[in-house]
């Protein structure tokens, strides 16, 4: 039991940093962003060929799959999406469904099909008590933490945090304030990229790195959106740790083929109990 929940807040955290992302596009631009699996490959891959290319440590390597994921995640926005915004939210997210297959093949002609490993040191797990703990784990934990914390900070306390807002609350009276909505939109839409390209390189990080790492993060991302809330930061992070436990217990003591149906039930569940989320109606709020 212990170690099945301390395997879920770590898996839910490292879930939280796309899901995040995801709820900040969604925000701002009132659409839910598909391609937020591709996001998460393409950083994954960029930070890859940095760590194993230039022999840099993850933390370095993360820097590449910010930029990466933000870059093409305004690529994919101006390129694929922005053309489908006449036809409302639904065409802009078949748009960016299209769009995150089209990255994905991308990722298999360049990349190839064979799972890549990242270049790190190994360490022996600790063990606590009846809790194994792996380094690694740890790592990727304390920087998807600080990278989050950072990020709600910026969101909370400064004037680039209360413009996002603003566009998320009415994006018309932003306009009358002096705020560009479609400034803060290309913002969000590049920080919600990099956010995946984080999230998708620390995932790969404790396993194997191929052209199917984002799109096994799309279920798992959309369902702790949904179950924190769309549109809300601290409900991401909240539905994220929620859904990696109830991952991990289910893997623990039932099976791991019932894994992925977790999610399923938990969308299931939030739109039949609580349609808008655990933490409706706090959009782009850091509290």
């Amino acid at each position: 039991m212990l170690q099945a929940l301390l395997n879920g807040v770590v898996s839910g955290t490292l879930l939280a940093l796309p899901a995040v992302g995801f709820s900040a596009i969604f925000a701002v631009l009132r659409y839910t962003n598909f391609a937020i699996g591709g996001f998460a490959t393409l950083g994954a891959y960029a930070a890859w060929g940095v760590n194993t290319s230039l022999g840099l440590p993850l933390a370095p390597s993360l820097v590449a799959a910010f930029l990466a994921g933000g870059i093409v995640a305004v690529a994919v926005e101006w390129g694929a999406v922005r053309g489908a915004a006449g036809g409302g939210p639904l065409r802009m997210a078949i748009a960016s469904l299209a769009a995150g297959i089209v990255l994905e093949n991308v990722a298999r002609f360049v990349w190839g099909n064979d799972p890549q490993g990242f270049d790190l040191p190994f360490v022996r797990d600790m063990v606590v008590g009846p809790v194994r703990v792996g380094p690694g784990q740890l790592q990727a934990l304390g920087l998807a933490l600080g990278l989050m914390l950072v990020a709600l900070a910026i969101l909370r306390l400064t004037r680039l945090g209360r413009a996002m807002r603003a566009v998320a609350d009415n994006p018309e009276l932003a306009r009358l304030r002096g705020v560009e909505p479609g400034r803060i939109a290309a913002l969000a839409v590049f920080v919600g990229g990099a956010f995946a390209g984080v999230g998708g390189t620390l995932a790969a990080s404790d396993t194997l790195l191929d052209p199917l790492a984002g799109t096994r993060l799309l279920l798992p991302v959309f369902a702790a959106a949904v179950l924190g809330g769309l549109g809300s930061l601290p409900g991401a992070v909240v539905g994220a740790i929620l859904l990696g436990i109830a991952e991990e217990m289910t893997s623990a003591f039932l099976s791991p083929a019932y894994r992925q149906a977790v999610g399923f039930l938990a969308i299931l569940l939030v739109l039949t109990l609580r349609p808008g989320g655990l933490l409706a109606g706090r959009a782009l709020r850091a509290a």
